[in-house]
């Protein structure tokens, strides 16, 4: 679990156990039932370790109703977040830096540095084609895509066209037309109606590997 710096390490120790044993708890356990369940002899002390986690917000103060420890949301909260960093960021596909093509949603897992990323949801697609070379983006790329439905003009996005084929090009949108650009000299750029294209996302990092397979 990641480590809140605010916390001692045995409010640590305390929030941790509370975190990955929810399931072992028909209600919220009283303090003498966590007590029994970490394998605790003074009542008192965690009293005051559970008094840390309820000014750190990560656990509800006890009232006449609840009278458990019970997780805060904000505890819930940054469990599943810990969780996701742990995974990594989705790679769901391929995705046309040429012609639209499908993105196919195989989720798998990729870890990626903090630098390429941002702190919204993200996923991973692998560049195929070569529309937007000029811009340094290869075929067999990764790119990072931040999971948004808008975009401001100029931006490279993933461009659902149809509702059925996806494409990584610059954009630009008017009222009367969507165009998605290619950064490629050789290619011309798309014209579409404004319903005919969706934003999923647009482009925040971008990876390559130089291993050749043999």
């Amino acid at each position: 679990m990641n480590d809140n710096p605010f916390l001692t390490r045995k409010q640590q120790d305390v929030l941790d156990f509370l975190l990955e044993n929810q399931s072992h708890f028909v209600q919220p356990p009283t303090l003498d039932e966590l007590c029994l369940a970490m394998g605790l002899k003074s009542r008192g002390s965690l009293h005051k370790h559970i008094q840390g986690l309820i000014q750190a917000g990560l656990v509800e103060a006890p009232n006449r109703k609840q009278r458990g420890v019970r997780l805060t949301k904000l505890a819930l909260k940054t469990q599943s977040a810990a969780l996701i960093d742990d995974l990594g960021v989705p790679f769901v596909g391929a995705i046309a830096a040429g012609l639209p093509i499908e993105a196919v949603e195989n989720v798998e897992y990729m870890q990626v540095p903090a630098q390429l990323k941002t702190e919204n949801r993200c996923y991973i697609l692998q560049v195929r084609g070569d529309s937007m070379i000029d811009d340094g983006i290869l075929d067999g790329d990764w790119v990072v895509i931040e999971q948004r439905n808008h975009a401001n003009n100029g931006d490279i996005v993933v461009a659902l066209i149809d509702k059925t084929e996806a494409t990584l090009k610059h954009i630009l949108q008017t009222p009367r037309e969507t165009i998605l650009i290619p950064a490629n000299q050789t290619l011309q750029p798309m014209h579409f109606q404004p319903h005919q294209v969706e934003v999923q996302g647009i482009l925040v990092g971008q990876m390559r590997s130089y291993t050749k397979k043999l």
